[in-house]
């Protein structure tokens, strides 16, 4: 690992306002890591979440995986009366930035008082260059990098408010990470393929070629009349084996341990505490 704020001083040390410098700024980035000096050891760096604090909400794509779309119509917290179990269109919701936690952190079970914690592994779009009005063919030249996040929910708040900020939104709900891959190192991401597993168990594995809406379909549709910004979050939502399409329902509790895995992106890890 190579310790920028010493091998390039004048970068900025927020994330996001690296991104915004774009492409020239990434080069320089390749540059000191090729040079390999300032290195630190893996063992000595504690590991946060790609952006720590976003600028703004995450926005998140519900119901985007065809198999999650039907096991969540069915598992009888799906309060959008009278929606069919697949979207026509994506359903966009977010969660707040103080949600964000980082990988090995703990997901704070006792803030959910209804018992009813569920998992949901899920690859996320970091934008790069922003814009309004993108077109879903040039939708890729604006995706800096990809990384992971668990849309840790809590699944009776969300059912019972009938929407699903506040169910999603709690400290500790948006564990992400471990790394932010940059676009040009993944070609092709529909090949990506996602596992979670729940204390070794393997419940979720799917590949992003299952999403119902692309990539670029969810970069038009938000972007069409919402300012996408460098640094941006698009989490494009969850397959099949969330805890909820079980019966009974597999919340999880204090002591478990989930993970999710895309390669190259790596794990994600959090324990259940509370």
């Amino acid at each position: 690992m190579v310790d920028l704020a010493a091998a390039v001083p004048d970068l900025p040390r927020d994330m996001t306002a690296l991104i915004a410098l774009g492409p020239s700024m990434l080069q320089r980035v390749r540059d000191a890591a090729r040079a390999g000096e300032n290195g630190l050891s893996a063992a000595d760096i504690n590991v946060l979440a790609p952006i720590p604090r976003p600028t703004r909400n995450v926005f998140c794509v519900g119901k985007n995986y065809h198999e999650h779309a039907k096991e969540f119509h069915s598992s009888g917290f799906d309060a959008t009366a009278g929606a069919s179990a697949v979207p026509d269109v994506p359903i966009i919701f977010t969660k707040a930035p103080s949600s964000v936690i980082g990988p090995g952190q703990a997901i704070p079970a006792s803030l959910d008082s209804t018992d009813s914690l569920d998992y949901e592994g899920e690859l996320a779009v970091v934008i790069g260059e922003g814009g309004r009005g993108i077109r879903a063919e040039d939708a890729y030249g604006h995706v800096f990098g990809y990384t992971l996040i668990n849309d840790v929910t809590a699944r009776n708040l969300q059912s019972r408010h009938k929407q699903w900020f506040l169910g999603k939104s709690f400290d500790g709900f948006c564990p992400m990470g471990p790394t932010l891959v940059t676009a040009d190192q993944i070609p092709d991401v529909t090949a990506l393929r996602l596992v979670t597993r729940v204390n070794g168990e393997i419940r979720q594995d799917a590949t992003l070629a299952d999403l119902i809406f692309d990539i670029p379909v969810l970069i038009e549709t938000i972007s069409a009349g919402i300012t996408l910004e460098p640094g941006d979050i698009i989490a494009t939502g969850t397959p099949e084996g969330v805890g909820i399409g079980f019966d009974p329902p597999r919340f999880l509790k204090s002591g478990d341990e989930v993970a999710i895995t895309i390669e190259p992106i790596g794990e994600l890890k959090n324990s259940v505490e509370g």
